[in-house]
């Protein structure tokens, strides 16, 4: 493997850009991607009910130290074929369990893709009964923003996705590529064997969307979420204090 591969590790709550920012990074030549390499690890060990579990547990890696071996070691050739300069790792900030090592992080340079609460919730809370702060992933993005060379809103990206593109790969030392911009519609050999249950319509799509036309404070959501909604904005107000911002 060789040292000058750039591994960046980007993490990202449920319901947001993360798989179709994953879109636009594989369609570069010089990038290979992993599509939640830390999964069935985490499913492992919190031993959740998630649709698909059997089929994710089964594409492993379900050992923690052994989703961390390929983490670590992305981007080296297979069976004698030529390795990318860039491996392209989208995480759920949720995978990262209290109990897994982070001594590898020092060894990525970092994304945090964040997404106002309500909107997460609004979506998040249709298809999932299990809702937490934690569960959106919200204080693992909090504990892993120091690292980050760039933390980055969807409301802001889908505002202009070119400069905020262009913005991300100077932030993380990489030159831009405009295939980023646009995309082929279909699935990926290299997305999750979950992807039939959750990637349908970024199946469809073949550049980022449009910015969302409704504020996020003004989405409402079913009264049990409140409190829910509530302690994870303290969270996202911190976290966007930080966020890219365009000159």
């Amino acid at each position: 493997m060789s040292d000058r591969t750039v591994r960046i590790a980007a993490w990202s709550g449920p319901r947001n850009l993360s798989t179709a920012m994953m879109r636009a990074w594989e369609n570069r030549a010089d990038t290979s991607v992993m599509d939640e390499p830390l999964y069935a690890a985490a499913l492992a060990t919190t031993g959740g009910d998630h649709p698909m579990r059997d089929e994710i547990l089964a594409a492993g890696p379900s050992d923690p130290s052994d989703a961390i071996t390929a983490c670590v070691e992305a981007g080296a050739a297979a069976d004698g074929g030529a390795s990318r300069p860039i491996s392209y790792q989208k995480h759920m900030a949720h995978h990262l369990l209290p109990s897994f090592d982070r001594s590898w992080l020092d060894r990525f340079v970092h994304v945090v893709l964040i997404r106002h609460p309500r909107r997460v919730l609004a979506s998040y809370g249709k298809v999932w009964n299990d809702v937490s702060v934690e569960a959106i992933g919200l204080p693992q993005q909090l504990e892993l923003a120091p690292r980050a060379a760039v933390v980055i809103d969807s409301d802001d990206f889908l505002t202009n996705p070119r400069q905020h593109l262009e913005a991300m790969c100077e932030a993380l030392d990489v030159p831009f590529d405009e295939s980023m911009l646009s995309w082929p519609a279909g699935t990926r050999e290299s997305d999750g064997v979950w992807a039939p249950a959750w990637y349908s319509a970024v199946e469809a799509s073949t550049e980022f969307g449009p910015a969302p036309s409704q504020s996020a404070d003004s989405i409402e959501l079913a009264l049990e979420l409140e409190p829910i909604a509530a302690d994870a904005l303290e969270i996202y107000r911190e976290l966007h204090a930080s966020r890219l911002v365009l000159t």
